[in-house]
């Protein structure tokens, strides 16, 4: 009975919530209905924005990974652990600002990690030796996840459950387009420039996108969760902050199967995507004969256009899937109904579009074309499958949505830094086609567990909430 009424009360929020945008009289009443369409699409833009720079930065830098390692006097392998370790930090600071959001809201977390992650951008153009770039590769990725973590709880925040997949699909275009354009951008510069003016570029666009969110973002949360807190003594306030924005509080999460599905699921997708990402110079110039960083970073527009596509769609196709559901079964709809739409994408095509890059580029077989198309394909279909998933999270647990969101994000770029990290190496070991089968049967076994969740999932919650 307890289960029944959890799936019941989700179905008619998110009703009660489209009927009250419809309704002047719930205007006010209606968090969601706080923001006109117009301010709601600005915000959505700016924080695509700002969800570019930590992924650009995370990847952006791979063209000059030769001319680093001559600056520093290292090998190109010690310059891939830094990266590797940057997407680590992105991934442990996602349970430390996700609970702060929730206590002092989103704007002031905007706002401060905009600030240090300038700061240290900057900081990072003068580093004088290997060690120093290293803490402040690490100190800039600390800050740079907010503005992904919190921008996907301000989603949340201006948008009901049956509309936001499509907004998720825009902001996410952004955290994935930062990979696709910087190694062409950071190309091009070493091309022309010293490698420290991919920083300076860095520290331009996050101080313009500081000024952005300063001006355009306004405060989203429905409740402040310091509200309960004034009044309390020194001791008992402390003991409660800490409690609310305990790190390890977040990671709890992971312990509840669907949200360790989920999060699996998105682990394996920035898995494939960075190893298929981060070696392209080295396994790409040899075959195509190019000779230049430039050439080498035109492939990372394939899987850019790819997303910009799939940006246009996959968040339009989810949103409409679910309302189907919803129309058909009245208010029988569950919060895995929305995961519906990702398995296909999941478990068929970006698998299918990695084996055959993979393979065809180690045997030699199709051209150009064959790795373009594939590259592009696996684009439209990430963005067929992250706003899912994301917003899955969003659903489950909307009063915690910033948490929820920060446990998928330390997966993922947990998973991201091994696929960095293991790239080259173990593409070296056993070639390039053995590698994507490996990224593929990740990928598969995701869509074994997004279906598994799909079927299970209504229990798994309830057993969670003690029903």
């Amino acid at each position: 009975m307890h289960q029944q009424l959890e799936i019941r009360s989700l179905a008619l929020q998110d009703c009660e919530a489209i009927s009250a945008s419809d309704n002047p009289q719930g205007q006010e009443q209606n968090p969601y209905n706080r923001f006109s369409n117009k301010r709601k699409l600005v915000i959505v833009v700016v924080t695509s924005f700002c969800g570019v720079l930590a992924p650009f930065s995370s990847i952006g830098i791979l063209s000059a990974t030769p001319e680093l390692s001559d600056y520093y006097e290292t090998t190109d392998s010690i310059i891939n652990i830094s990266n590797a370790l940057y997407m680590v930090f992105m991934g442990i600071s996602a349970p430390i600002w996700a609970p702060i959001s929730q206590i002092y809201g989103r704007r002031p977390v905007m706002l401060l990690s905009g600030v240090l992650f300038s700061a240290f951008s900057t900081a990072t153009i003068f580093a004088p030796n290997l060690p120093v770039y290293f803490v402040l590769r690490m100190l800039v990725a600390l800050h740079g996840t907010p503005f992904l973590v919190v921008g996907t709880a301000i989603i949340g925040d201006i948008y009901t459950s049956l509309e936001r997949a499509n907004a998720l699909s825009w902001f996410l275009f952004g955290g994935l387009f930062g990979p696709a354009i910087g190694p062409l951008v950071g190309g091009i510069i070493v091309t022309y420039r010293p490698w420290q003016y991919i920083f300076v570029l860095q520290a331009a666009l996050s101080g313009f996108a500081l000024v952005l969110a300063s001006l355009l973002i306004p405060e989203t949360i429905h409740k402040l969760g310091d509200a309960d807190l004034y009044g309390l003594g020194f001791v008992q306030k402390a003991t409660q902050l800490w409690r609310r924005a305990n790190p390890f509080r977040s990671l709890y999460l992971l312990s509840r199967p669907n949200l360790a599905m989920v999060a699996f699921a998105s682990g394996s997708i920035m898995w494939s995507m960075y190893a298929l990402l981060t070696p392209i110079r080295q396994v790409l110039n040899p075959r195509y004969n190019l000779t230049s960083p430039v050439e080498s970073a035109l492939f990372y527009l394939a899987p850019g256009c790819g997303y910009l596509v799939g940006a246009s769609m996959g968040g339009r196709y989810c949103d409409w899937s679910l309302q189907n559901v919803m129309h058909a079964r009245k208010e029988n709809c569950t919060p895995e109904d929305r995961l519906r739409c990702s398995l296909v994408p999941l478990g068929i095509i970006t698998p299918a579009c990695i084996l055959i890059y993979g393979w065809t580029v180690q045997e030699a077989v199709g051209g150009i074309s064959v790795t373009v198309i594939t590259m592009f394909v696996q684009g439209v279909a990430q963005l067929f499958i992250l706003p899912a998933l994301n917003s899955y999270c969003l659903d489950v647990m909307p009063e915690r949505g910033a948490e929820t969101i920060a446990v998928n994000y330390i997966t993922r770029y947990i998973f991201a830094a091994g696929g960095t990290a293991s790239a080259i190496p173990i593409i070296q070991s056993i070639g390039l086609g053995a590698t994507t089968t490996i990224a593929a049967g990740f990928l598969i076994l995701a869509a074994i567990g997004i279906a598994v969740t799909i079927s299970r999932g209504k229990y798994w919650r309830s057993k969670a909430m003690g029903g």
